[in-house]
C-alpha cells in the first residue's frame, strides 16, 4: 500500500464516522479519532507499506507494574475478542493498544467494519478485561 492509498482509506473510513472534513492522515503519515470513549489512530509505515490501526486500552501514568502486560497477553491468548486486533504497548507513550495492521488496502466497507469492531473491543478491554487484569496483579486492599 502506498501513502495515497492509505490517505484514501482512513478519509473514507472518517466520512462514515460524520467527520466529512478530515484530513485523514497528515503529511508524517499519522491520524486520529476519537468516538465518544474510543480512541482511534492510524499509522502509515512507509518503509513496510503498512497501515497500522491502534485503539487505545488505557494510557498509564508510570511504566505499568509487573504482571500487567502479562496479564493482557493472557486475555489474548485465552481468546478474549480483540476485535481483530492484538495487544500492543507502546513504551513511549506508555500506551496500552489493540493494533491491527493492513500490508494491502481493503475495500472500505471490510475496514469500516474492521476499525467499527477494533474500537468496540478497546472498551471492553478498558473497563471489564482491565480490571480482571488488574484484580489478579494488584494486591487486594486489607
Amino acid at each position: 500500500m502506498n501513502i495515497e492509498e492509505a490517505q484514501r482509506l482512513v478519509q473514507a473510513f472518517m466520512r462514515t464516522q460524520g467527520e466529512q472534513n478530515s484530513p485523514g492522515l497528515n503529511p508524517q503519515g499519522f491520524g486520529g479519532l476519537a468516538k465518544g470513549e474510543a480512541q482511534l489512530y492510524f499509522e502509515f509505515v512507509p518503509t513496510s507499506g503498512e497501515l497500522k490501526c491502534s485503539a487505545l486500552i488505557y494510557r498509564f501514568r508510570d511504566a505499568p507494574r509487573p504482571g500487567v502486560l502479562d496479564g493482557f497477553l493472557a486475555e489474548e491468548k485465552a481468546g478474549t475478542d480483540t476485535g481483530g486486533g492484538k495487544v500492543d504497548f507502546e513504551k513511549e507513550s506508555k500506551s496500552l493498544f489493540l493494533s491491527r495492521t493492513y500490508p494491502m488496502a481493503p475495500p472500505d466497507q471490510s475496514f469500516e467494519l474492521g476499525m467499527n469492531k477494533l474500537m468496540a473491543a478497546s472498551l471492553v478491554w478498558g473497563g471489564e478485561v482491565f480490571e480482571r487484569v488488574a484484580a489478579k496483579v494488584i494486591p487486594a486492599k486489607k
